[in-house]
């Protein structure tokens, strides 16, 4: 693994990272549809952050706005072979560097049962007991207050 370079996906050909990333680590890994991974929050509204191994797009997440103080961080993904290499917390932290200077205090993760500790981790806690289903994955939904 060459440095690793944080993305803000803002252009047309960054966010193609992203898509890159998910095609790879969802649709090929978990057989999800494309019509099932790109959603209504594709797109211009939302904004991606892509890491990068000498160019070659490893790592992203989206997040978009819920309303005028919240965002929504989805599309979390990590290539199988740089899992277990902190990328999922850099793509978050850089996620969450971003929100905050875009002015947003509040962030919201719908999390796989699985992955709850790390989103923990980075300080996130369950809004309710309720278990969601997003495509095959049963999934909690997180929030963290950031600092203003």
């Amino acid at each position: 693994m060459n440095k690793i370079i944080v993305m803000r996906a803002e252009e047309e050909w960054q966010r193609a990272g992203a898509y890159s990333v998910r095609i790879q680590g969802m649709n090929r890994q978990y057989h999800i549809s494309l019509r099932d991974e790109f959603d209504e929050h594709d797109g211009n509204e939302s904004r991606y952050i892509v890491l990068l191994d000498d160019e070659y797009p490893v790592a992203t997440c989206r997040f978009y706005e819920l309303d005028s103080h919240c965002v929504m961080i989805g599309r979390v993904v990590v290539l199988p072979e740089y899992r277990n290499m902190h990328l999922g917390s850099m793509v978050i932290k850089e996620a969450e560097k971003w929100i905050e200077k875009l002015g947003y205090s509040e962030v919201r993760i719908d999390s796989r049962v699985v992955a709850e500790k790390f989103y923990e981790k980075l300080g996130y806690t369950r809004m309710d007991n309720e278990i969601i289903k997003s495509w095959n994955f049963k999934c909690v939904r997180m929030i963290k207050k950031l600092k203003q």
